[in-house]
């Protein structure tokens, strides 16, 4: 296997379970250093401890590093933590991502939970990383998406879905808007829909699915500074597709940067 993951170092949010869990593992058998999230220090300590048990990966590779996402503070707070300790982030992997609950749910920010999980928290943390993120060649943001994407639509006037709220169109929407958000010229950012894959999330989608290590790869490909990306572009798995018309057009983008900056309480 190429090295060329190593030396690196990558954040992977969500990297407890699923995707984010077999990503970390590809990651660190590769040589690169994991900062490795997790909901809370428990959760993320477990996953470490797990991957150095079943992998033998070397233990100073990986990092463990908590937030909840429903609560945009700890956002800040893990931002502020990567910077001072890893000054020089080469990739951010915003991997983290709930189903939409059956019932309408805020956050204690005021946000509809998915939309602030899956897409508000990492458009911040991206955001407050932009300083640790290199601008070498190879830096980038992989923001893991959804085939779902292309049933979303961002409801402008009622993001929160208080008028009319549908577990699945909460999900879409929110997968969509990290869809757009890969397009922000802002940042150097691709993102990827890693298949179905035996994960939380499979109930969604309603049918088998993939062993996630399979989703995992097609991630960890992306990482990889050896991988050519188009800014901006969206892949299928291993193929490079066009997204959602939406994720595409400069006006959804600058637009959704302007309801995220207002949502997250950042003024650009």
């Amino acid at each position: 296997m190429s090295s060329s993951l190593s030396g690196r170092t990558v954040l992977v949010t969500g990297a407890t379970s699923g995707i984010g869990y077999e990503a970390a593992r590809q990651l660190a058998e590769r040589g690169s250093t994991v900062l490795l999230h997790g909901r809370t220090p428990e959760e993320a300590q477990g996953a470490t401890d797990r991957l150095i048990a079943t992998t033998g990966v070397d233990g100073t590779l990986l990092r463990p590093l908590a937030a909840d996402f429903v609560r945009l503070e700890e956002v800040e707070s893990l931002a502020h933590a990567v910077v001072r300790e890893h000054p020089r982030l080469d990739v951010l992997v915003n991997n983290a991502a709930i189903a939409a609950p059956e019932r309408h749910t805020l956050t204690p920010d005021g946000n509809e939970i998915a939309f602030q999980v899956n897409f508000l928290a990492h458009y911040l943390l991206t955001n407050l990383l932009e300083s640790a993120l290199t601008t070498d060649p190879g830096g980038r943001v992989v923001n893991v998406s959804s085939s779902l994407h292309r049933t979303g639509a961002i409801q402008w006037n009622d993001p929160q879905r208080i008028r009319r709220y549908s577990r699945l169109a909460a999900y879409a929407q929110s997968q969509l808007a990290l869809t757009v958000f890969a397009a922000d010229p802002r940042v150097t950012a691709v993102s990827v829909n890693p298949g179905n894959c035996e994960t939380g999330l499979l109930p969604l989608y309603g049918h088998e699915g993939a062993p996630a290590a399979e989703g995992a790869a097609h991630v960890v490909r992306l990482c990889d500074p050896a991988t050519e990306i188009v800014n901006g572009a969206y892949y299928d798995r291993g193929e490079r597709v066009a997204p959602a018309a939406a994720a595409t057009e400069d006006r959804t983008v600058k637009r959704l940067n302007k309801l995220a900056d207002l949502l997250v309480g950042h003024t650009a």
